[in-house]
C-alpha cells in the first residue's frame, strides 16, 4: 500500500512496526511551508499597506484619540487596515513617548488593536472553508504588472502578499484535508485521551497554545494549524478555543519581552497589552462551556453530533464549520472583554504604572537611547519615526551641552583673576560635564547611525529612503554641534587654567552677545525638530545666520583695532576670536541641521 511512499521506503523498519502511523515527510514539508508562506503574506501585506498609508495612517492615530472610545475604534480600524496589530502598538507607544498621547489614550488604541487583529481569522476562516486558490493567480499576474511601475509597485507588492496568503491557506485546506486526521485513529486516542469536561484540561490546552506561539513568533500560524486540526474533526472545539485563549497570551508575552529593553512608556503600554488579554482570559475561564456553546449557536455548529447519531459525512460537514466557529469566538471574546475594560482603563493606567516605575537616573549624564530599542521595532518605515524622536532628544541635549559652555564662560569671567577653591572646583566639575557630553554627543551618533543604517537594508518606500538620508546627515551635524561646544569649553579651560590676561569687559559682553545669538538659532533647530516642518519658519534660522555672520566679521575687524591699541595682548585676543568663530561655525551646523530636516539642498562652500 506504501511502496510508492518515500518515508515508507526509507523509514528503518521499527518505524513501520510501530502502532503510530507516521506522516509523509513530503506532507509535513508541505504543512510547514505553507505555514511559512503565510506568514510571509501576511507580513508583505502589512509592509506594503504601511509603505502607502504610513505617514497618514500616525497622522490619523494622533488625531483621532480624543476620547477612549475614538481610540478605540482607531486602533480597531488601523490594524484592520494594516494587518498587524505589533505595527498599531509601536506607533502608539511612539505617541506615547513622543507626548502626542496619554498612557491612557494609548491603552484604548491596543484595545481597538485586538479587535481589528481578528479579521486576520476571518480570512483564514474563508481559506479553510472554500477553495479560494484560483484567486491567487490573477492577484500574482496583475501584481507582477504593478511592481515594474514605480507609481504602483506598492500596490503590487500588497497583492502580491494577498496571493501569498491565498495560495498558502489553498494548500492548507488541501493539505488538511488529505491528512484525514479525523479519520486517523491514532491522532483522535491522543485528543480523546484528556477528559473534555476537566478544567486541567482547558489550563493545559491554553498553556499550549501560549507556548506554541510564542516559539513559532506568529498567532497567525498557530491559528491556521488549530483550524486544521478543529476542521478535520481531530480537535474537539473546547480543546481548540483554549488554544486560541493561549496564542492571545503568548503574544503578548513576546512583545512583553522585546520591550524589555525599551523606556518605561513602551513597557508599560506592553504590560497593559498584556493585562488585557490576560484579564480576558481569566472571566472567560469561569463562563467557558456556556459562552462557546452561545458562539456555536450563532455560526449554527452542532456541539452535540455525533458519528453514532447522525453518521460520519454529517460529522464531517459540522466539522467544516469549526473555522468560523474560531473566528468568531476569536472576535467575540475580544469585543466583550474590550467592552468590560474600556471602562477601567484609568484604574488600569495606575495599575501598569504601580508595576513599571521610572528609572532614577539623571538621564543628562546617563547616555541611553531612549526610543530605539533592539527588537521592539519590527517595521522598518515605523523605525524611522523612532530615530526621528531619538535626534530630536539628541538636538535638545546638544542646545543643553551649549548651555554648559555659556556658564562655564561665565565662570572664568567672575574670578577676575582670583581663583578661590570653590570656585575652581566648581568650574572643573561643569568642564567635565561636558566633556562628558562630547563623548555622548559621539556615542548617540554612532547607535543612530547603525540604527537607520540596519533600517535602510529592509524594503523601504523613496520617501523613507530620503528621510534616512536627511537624518543620517542630521546626526551627523548635531555630533559637529557637540565637538564645536566642546572646542569652546577647550579653550576657555586652557586660558582659565594658563598664565594669559583674562578679557576686557567689552569682549566678555561681545562673547554673551555672541552666544545668544548662537543659542536663538539652536532654539530654531529644536523647534523644528519638535514640530512640523510644515510650519516653521526656514528664514528665521537664515536671519539668525545671517546676523552671526555679519557680527563675527564686525568682531574680526575690531579685534585687530583693540590689539594694535594694546588694549589686550595679540595671544588674548587669538583666544577671544577662537571663541568667536566656534560659535559662527556652530551656527553654520545648525543650518545644515535644518536644511537637513526641511529637505533643503546644502549649500555651497
Amino acid at each position: 500500500m506504501c511502496k510508492d511512499d518515500f518515508f515508507c521506503i526509507f523509514a528503518p523498519k521499527y518505524f513501520k512496526n510501530t502502532k503510530f502511523q507516521f506522516m509523509s515527510i513530503w506532507v509535513i514539508f508541505t504543512l510547514l511551508g505553507s505555514l511559512a508562506l503565510l506568514m510571509y503574506g501576511m507580513k508583505s501585506m502589512s509592509e506594503a499597506l504601511q509603505k502607502m498609508a504610513g505617514p497618514q495612517l500616525r497622522h490619523v492615530l494622533g488625531a483621532m484619540t480624543t476620547n477612549r472610545f475614538t481610540g478605540m475604534l482607531t486602533g480597531m480600524l488601523v490594524t484592520a487596515s494594516v494587518q498587524s496589530s505589533t505595527a498599531t502598538t509601536v506607533m502608539t507607544v511612539s505617541f506615547v513617548n513622543a507626548g502626542l498621547l496619554t498612557l491612557a489614550q494609548a491603552i484604548s488604541v491596543i484595545m481597538g488593536a485586538n479587535i481589528g487583529t481578528t479579521l486576520t481569522a476571518w480570512i483564514m476562516s474563508a481559506g479553510m472553508s472554500f477553495d479560494i486558490s484560483q484567486l491567487a493567480f490573477p492577484a500574482f499576474f496583475v501584481g507582477i504588472i504593478l511592481i515594474y511601475q514605480k507609481k504602483y509597485r506598492y500596490i503590487g507588492d500588497f497583492l502580491f502578499g494577498v496571493a501569498f496568503l491565498i495560495f498558502a491557506l489553498a494548500t492548507l485546506r488541501v493539505t488538511g484535508q488529505n491528512m484525514h486526521l479525523g479519520e486517523n485513529q491514532t491522532v483522535l486516542e491522543f485528543f480523546a485521551s484528556f477528559d473534555p469536561d476537566s478544567f486541567l484540561t482547558t489550563l493545559i490546552f491554553l498553556l499550549l497554545g501560549g507556548i506554541l506561539t510564542f516559539c513559532v513568533q506568529s498567532s497567525a500560524a498557530v491559528m491556521a494549524i488549530t483550524m486544521i486540526l478543529c476542521s478535520s474533526g481531530a480537535l474537539p472545539i473546547y480543546q481548540g478555543i483554549a488554544l486560541v485563549m493561549g496564542e492571545n497570551i503568548g503574544t503578548t508575552v513576546t512583545s512583553n519581552l522585546a520591550a524589555m529593553s525599551a523606556n518605561t512608556q513602551a513597557r508599560r503600554a506592553a504590560l497593559a497589552h498584556m493585562f488585557f488579554n490576560v484579564f480576558g482570559v481569566i472571566w472567560i475561564l469561569f463562563v467557558f462551556r456556556p459562552f462557546i456553546d452561545m458562539v456555536c449557536g450563532w455560526v449554527g455548529y452542532d456541539v452535540n453530533m455525533t458519528v453514532e447519531n447522525a453518521g460520519t459525512h454529517a460529522v464531517l460537514a459540522n466539522s467544516a464549520k469549526l473555522s468560523f466557529v474560531l473566528a468568531a469566538f476569536h472576535t467575540s471574546f475580544n469585543v466583550a472583554n474590550t467592552f468590560i475594560l474600556i471602562w477601567f482603563i484609568p484604574q488600569i493606567e495606575r495599575f501598569v504604572c504601580w508595576v513599571i516605575k521610572p528609572k532614577k537616573v539623571d538621564e543628562e549624564e546617563d547616555f541611553r537611547l531612549h526610543f530605539i530599542t533592539a527588537g521592539f521595532m519590527k517595521t522598518p518605515e515605523l523605525s524611522v519615526l523612532e530615530a526621528q524622536k531619538e535626534i530630536q532628544q539628541f538636538s535638545n541635549r546638544m542646545q543643553r551641552m551649549f548651555g554648559m559652555v555659556r556658564e562655564l564662560l561665565t565662570l572664568s569671567s567672575s574670578s577676575s583673576g582670583k581663583k578661590k577653591d570653590n570656585q575652581a572646583g566648581e568650574f572643573n566639575k561643569l568642564y567635565t560635564r561636558i566633556e562628558k557630553y562630547e563623548g555622548i554627543s559621539d556615542n548617540m551618533e554612532l547607535e543612530i547611525a547603525n540604527y537607520l543604517n540596519s533600517v535602510s537594508d529592509a524594503h523601504l518606500s523613496d520617501d523613507t529612503k530620503a528621510k534616512i538620508r536627511a537624518m543620517l546627515r542630521e546626526v551627523s551635524e548635531l555630533e559637529s554641534i557637540g565637538d564645536a561646544c566642546f572646542n569652546m569649553a577647550r579653550t576657555i579651560s586652557r586660558k582659565y587654567n594658563g598664565k594669559q590676561d583674562h578679557f576686557v569687559d567689552k569682549q566678555y559682553d561681545h562673547l554673551h552677545q555672541m552666544m545668544e545669538l548662537t543659542d536663538q538659532s539652536l532654539s530654531q533647530m529644536n523647534r523644528l525638530m519638535g514640530g512640523r516642518k510644515e510650519s516653521f519658519d526656514v528664514n528665521r534660522t537664515f536671519n539668525i545666520e545671517n546676523e552671526i555672520n555679519n557680527y563675527r566679521n564686525q568682531l574680526k575687524s575690531q579685534n585687530i583695532n583693540d590689539v594694535n591699541n594694546r588694549e589686550y595682548t595679540y595671544a588674548v585676543g587669538t583666544i577671544y576670536m577662537d571663541l568667536i568663530n566656534e560659535c559662527e561655525k556652530l551656527g553654520d551646523y545648525v543650518v545644515n541641521v535644518v536644511e537637513a530636516r526641511m529637505g533643503l539642498r546644502q549649500k555651497e562652500a
